[in-house]
């Protein structure tokens, strides 16, 4: 049957079911209004559980489920264990830590901080900070310790010790980023100036510094102590402010942070979108009703419009008290779900709306609330069917977040469906009953359908309607599916135009291929803070001028190996220099107790090739240097692990820290060793190398699926390829776009991509169906009357969805701001398809077509013979629709 053969065993019958279901809801609408409202009312109960339910642990949520980092610090965190109240090392934590940090820059952008002043008020800030205290509990009490004393919060504040004039007597002798003794200052001394030096020493002599880093840790391995370090460091946070203040520092400015101030900031952030949902929905509403009105004051819809944003509200209510009541962990990315569906909804009710005004006024209710199912639903099944295999789709994915939304999402379209079947059809059929005996919309007064001339042009128009075209027997037709019957879709047609189109469409492809070559992966940890959050500036200064210097990376042998085999010792040796020679490591800020025991045992000499000897003289190197015990995990048969370090550089873009995970890791892998590397900054690094196979992945799936479903569901094989295009099509431009708009491919930006392959379907949908279900012969007046039918609810939609995200736009938050941003392209994108490229590309492709009557398209003689058209055109209706069809 050429391109376009009979695929409707589905749609014919699920129409004529939905026809049969709308004309039981004009029949009995009452049943069907308030057992939606009963049900959300039970469900609602729900939200009771919302305390309990919200699961917003940045680490948790926003890394990937099973990361290889999570392994690897379990891994270090049984071979080597901490005790933070008598050895700590910051570089040998298996995890963050806990801390608060300061980075101190010198109040004039061009001056240095080593200088007495700048020192005489670290110095002060530092006896402030000491002396805080929370619950009776002083600094002294809850830091970390060494040797007996608090751990320095920088190298050099303690080489001054109360003399702030030291450091100007030190500075002569400081060098970069290595100082004596081996004390690395890279990750506590920024914007550098070093001068010349020998080329076999890679450390210089430093003149000038601009920022400084302060880090106070403190005591977490301990229950009882992490909770006391907790108190203090809520305490610090409350304080610290009025503290910076009384301090009146006039040579630096200070800017802080601590291992809570992320996820804190972070929980804030539902604070900030509560107020926006109240206002989007007032908005929407207003929307609806003004697209919905018409100056007759008995066909106007406007508790049909309001009640439709209820129905949407409902299904918001209905699902989500039901998740929460099943436990169903809720993120703070669901909270976007209510905007989406607030649109979604209203797009399928501006689609019911305008089937419900093209039935015949003169029917009874039922006939015509049958009519609009029969019409109408069908559409509105595939969208929705579409968008909830979508998000459901997304629930696979490894991040926690994104299928926290997705069934949130998913769940709640599948009640938007449903209260759109049956609570808005009541309303629609509560509405066509006040319409039948012509009744006011407002006072529910009966009055009269002719205007009289004695009573004046207000009076008629407030109080006489009820009119109708009487030539096609439904209501007057809105001005707007006018101008796309008249105007719109006619200019679309004109040859000219097509081709202005294929270029319009070849410039959005090529811009939007390039714009995926230039998008950036990750998510940045500051976008979990809002906008104005102290957390900000921290890391734009680290950003700017702590960015050379990346992760301290511990490479850990994993099992028992005979290091005094000199051969063991030689493998190891190669892959340490293999990992090294990486171009995101620098070599010589190594740090090896194997290397150091090796030299000292040849410079002594002592015997370490065979075990007793190497076990036995490890006490030797431990008394030279007591840190590398720590390293060591053994006994006096066997060294169980063992770990080394390694210095990061560049790991400055998503790109280069990826290229540090891969590299090193592989690396690792090859050695003949077993060997593997870790830092607690690799549990987030772990998304870069997640997000974008997920992303390729979930959309994958999702756009076979939903080809599957336009397949069945619309009547024809070629549509449901266009539809499937559209999908392709908008997924690329919005993805091309986002690099545009610097938005990143990261866990959030990762969920609209999810929403892409729902809502990318709604419009080239509705237009496909209406394209291939239309009576009309040519593929030019196919296309003309696709956009009669649909192209204004389509405007509608579109445009009731950005209203409802509009003011997303203005959220004080990454997360919600990037929501809008892509929601925004892929409607713009979606409707340009639906509305300019899809009608357009339809008529591009003659097909067959089997309708109702068998009528053929007069332009494919492909598969119809010029003879067998012309015997189709001149035949009357009653003999085609017992014709067998074309051939």
């Amino acid at each position: 049957m050429g391109g376009g053969g009979r695929t409707d065993c589905v749609e014919r019958p699920l129409s004529r079911a939905l026809g049969r279901l709308g004309g039981l809801v004009g029949a009995h609408p009452w049943p069907f209004l308030l057992v939606p409202v009963a049900l959300s009312a039970a469900l609602g109960a729900g939200f009771a559980q919302l305390p309990s339910r919200e699961s917003n642990d940045i680490e948790g949520q926003f890394t990937p489920r099973g990361g290889p980092a999570k392994a690897e610090r379990r891994l270090a965190q049984e071979r080597f264990p901490t005790d933070d109240a008598q050895r700590f090392s910051a570089q040998r934590l298996a995890t963050e830590g806990a801390f608060a940090s300061f980075v101190v820059l010198a109040r004039e952008p061009d001056r240095t901080l080593l200088t007495r002043a700048a020192f005489a008020e670290l110095l002060a800030l530092d006896a402030a900070v000491r002396g805080l205290n929370a619950s009776g509990r002083a600094y002294g009490q809850v830091c970390a310790r060494r040797d007996g004393s608090c751990q320095s919060p920088n190298p050099l504040l303690s080489a001054v010790g109360d003399d702030p004039a030291r450091i100007e007597a030190l500075l002569p002798g400081l060098t970069f980023p290595l100082w004596r003794a081996r004390v690395f200052l890279g990750a506590f001394l920024g914007g550098v100036t070093v001068g010349a030096g020998p080329a076999e020493d890679r450390s210089r002599p430093l003149r000038a510094a601009k920022a400084l880093r302060l880090f106070y840790y403190l005591q977490e391995d301990d229950p009882a102590r992490r909770e006391a370090s907790l108190r203090w460091l809520r305490a610090f946070l409350q304080r610290i402010p009025d503290v910076l203040a009384s301090l009146n520092l006039t040579s630096v400015r200070v800017t802080y942070f601590t291992s809570l101030s992320r996820q804190e900031e972070f929980d804030k952030i539902a604070k900030e979108v509560i107020p926006l949902f109240s206002i989007t929905y007032t908005l929407t509403i207003f929307f609806s009703i003004m697209s919905c009105s018409r100056l007759d004051c008995v066909r106007t819809k406007v508790w049909v419009a309001a009640f439709g944003v209820l129905s949407s509200g409902l299904a918001v209510v209905s699902s989500f008290g039901l998740l929460l009541f099943c436990g169903v962990p809720f993120v703070i990315t669901a909270a976007n779900a209510p905007f989406l569906i607030l649109g979604v909804g209203v797009d399928d009710m501006f689609i019911m709306v305008s089937c419900w005004q093209k039935t015949k006024v003169m029917n009874t209710v039922k006939d015509r609330m049958a009519d609009t199912y029969a019409e109408a639903a069908v559409s509105v099944t595939i969208t929705t069917l579409t968008d909830v295999l979508a998000f459901y789709v997304g629930i696979a994915t490894s991040f926690p977040s994104i299928q926290s939304f997705c069934i949130y999402t998913g769940t709640a379209f599948i009640f938007c469906y449903i209260y759109n079947l049956t609570f808005f059809g009541a309303i629609l059929a509560l509405n066509g009953r006040r319409e039948e005996s012509n009744r006011h919309w407002l006072t529910f007064m009966k009055v009269s359908n002719k205007a009289e001339a004695f009573h004046g042009s207000a009076y008629n128009l407030c109080c006489v309607g009820g009119s109708y075209d009487e030539s096609t027997g439904a209501e007057f037709e809105h001005p707007m599916i006018g101008f796309f019957r008249k105007h719109f879709g006619p200019f679309l047609m004109h040859p000219w135009t097509k081709v202005f189109v294929v270029v319009l469409y070849l410039g959005y492809l090529g811009s939007s291929i390039y714009g995926c070559t230039q998008i950036k992966e990750g998510i940045d940890l500051r976008n979990l803070a809002t906008d104005h959050s102290y957390v900000i500036q921290y890391y734009d200064w680290t950003d700017e001028y702590f960015k050379q210097y990346g992760p301290r990376v511990m490479a850990v042998v994993t099992e028992s190996i005979p290091y005094w085999n000199s051969s063991v010792r030689a493998d190891l040796e190669n892959c340490m220099e293999l990992i090294e020679n990486s171009t995101y490591v620098d070599k010589y800020l190594s740090e090896s107790w194997l290397r150091m025991y090796v030299t000292i045992a040849n410079r002594m000499p002592l015997n370490i090739d065979n075990r007793s000897s190497f076990t036995g003289n490890l006490s030797i190197w431990f008394r030279v240097n007591p840190e590398s015990q720590w390293d060591v995990n053994f006994t006096d048969l066997e060294i169980s692990a063992s770990r080394f370090f390694i210095q990061t550089v560049n790991a400055t873009t998503a790109i280069n820290k990826r290229n540090i995970l891969e590299q090193l890791r592989g690396f690792a892998a090859g050695c003949k060793i077993p060997l593997t590397v870790y830092h607690p900054a690799f549990i987030y690094f772990d998304q870069y190398l997640e997000v974008a196979q997920n992303t390729i992945q979930n959309v994958l799936i999702a756009t076979g699926a939903m080809f599957l479903i336009s397949l069945l569901l619309i009547p024809n094989p070629l549509c449901s390829l266009w539809v499937t295009f559209a999908i392709a099509s908008v997924i690329v431009g919005v993805t091309g776009f986002m690099a545009f708009w610097d938005v990143n491919l990261d866990s959030i930006s990762m969920i609209n991509l999810v929403i892409c392959t729902g809502f990318s379907v709604d419009f080239s949908a509705h237009i496909s169906y209406a394209f291939v279900s239309s009576k009309k012969t040519s593929m030019n007046e196919k296309a003309v009357d696709a956009l009669y039918h649909l192209g204004y609810p389509v405007v509608q939609g579109a445009v009731s969805t950005i209203v409802g995200v509009s003011l997303l736009s203005m959220a004080a938050t990454y997360i919600f701001r990037t929501f809008f941003k892509i929601l925004f392209l892929v409607i713009l994108f979606g409707a340009l398809h639906g509305l300019i490229f899809i009608p357009v590309f339809l008529t591009f492709f003659g097909f067959c077509r089997m309708l109702p009557n068998h009528q053929c398209d007069q332009y494919n003689v492909n598969s119809c013979s010029v003879e067998r058209v012309n015997y189709l055109k001149g035949t009357p209706m009653e003999t085609l629709q017992e014709d067998p069809g074309c051939l």
